[in-house]
């Protein structure tokens, strides 16, 4: 079985080669040093090395001014223009009128209609289930794009059963800010169990916020845990992806590349690919939402 497993970052572009602002030169990642030998930039956006590409995504869409995380999410996990549709850029969360698109048109359900098995790793805590059972529908396109679709979201139990992960991959924040009673998880441990995870399905998806959370100049007391974390969970993914599987990373739009400013940024969101499809993902995705058909053609 060929499984697709997508890592989506929030708010992650490809900056300028800057070793103060930009902290991917600045601390010299690992998931590009040690895998393609060097960091991408604007000036050379497209790398391709050891059958991993790194590449631009067009984040603005034909809409000027700074793309936002509730049209540009809509956008990939839909396969839509969203910013055309509501002729702006909208976020955090989606803009109502989108809902029935995202209930139509996600990735998840689009897998579905196809009969193949699907799966979002992330757990929530208990007063997100709260916050949803009192009717609240202010939540993020995967949020939304799951529940719409009836994929099944994950409890804090499901990471002690060894199905599901944290949003900080290594339940650091569960544990010291929630209170949670779990394992502190290497990032090497959790990248082993997502992998296993999305062994077991055709499409799997995680996804992680912290990079916009960073990029806008919050929790930085845990900046550098944050980043060594990120780091080197992808870095293990990318070292240990099995044969049959093609990885895809992508974000919404640039924010955590340029410190220099608490905003998202124009530059051009990170596309990176790897594994058995990797180069004829990369050749069809140019924009945020090329992203889902160059997904779903895979399994045509």
């Amino acid at each position: 079985m060929h499984s697709t497993l997508m890592i989506f970052i929030d708010g992650v572009g490809i900056g300028k080669k800057d070793y103060q602002y930009n902290p991917f030169f600045k601390y010299q990642f690992k998931m590009f040093t040690e895998t393609i030998g060097e960091i991408p930039h604007l000036e050379k956006p497209e790398i391709s090395v050891n059958g991993i590409n790194v590449f631009p995504v067009d984040a603005l869409l034909g809409v000027p001014d700074i793309p936002l995380s509730g049209t540009g999410q809509t956008s990939i996990f839909c396969g839509i223009n969203a910013q055309k549709i509501l002729s702006k850029h909208f976020g955090p969360y989606p803009h109502s009128s989108l809902i029935p698109l995202i209930k139509e048109k996600n990735i998840f359900k689009e897998f579905l209609k196809r009969k193949k098995k699907v799966t979002f790793v992330n757990a929530y805590p208990k007063v997100f289930f709260d916050y949803v059972k009192k009717g609240n529908r202010i939540l993020s396109t995967t949020t939304l794009s799951c529940l719409l679709s009836n994929i099944r979201l994950n409890k804090i139990k499901d990471i002690h059963d060894g199905k599901a992960l944290s949003a900080d991959i290594e339940n650091y924040r569960l544990i010291s800010k929630m209170n949670y009673k779990l394992p502190l998880y290497t990032p090497e441990k959790a990248a082993k169990r997502l992998l296993r995870i999305a062994g077991e399905n055709h499409f799997t998806l995680f996804e992680y916020f912290y990079t916009d959370h960073l990029g806008h100049g919050r929790n930085l007391e845990l900046f550098d845990r944050t980043i060594n974390v990120l780091d080197n969970f992808i870095l293990y993914i990318l070292k240990n992806l099995p044969l049959n599987m093609t990885l895809i990373i992508c974000s919404d739009h640039g924010n955590f590349e340029d410190l220099s400013i608490k905003a998202h940024t124009l530059n051009p969101a990170l596309g990176l690919t790897a594994g058995k499809y990797a180069n004829e993902l990369s050749k069809k995705i140019k924009k945020l939402y090329h992203i889902k058909p160059a997904i779903l053609e895979l399994y045509e």
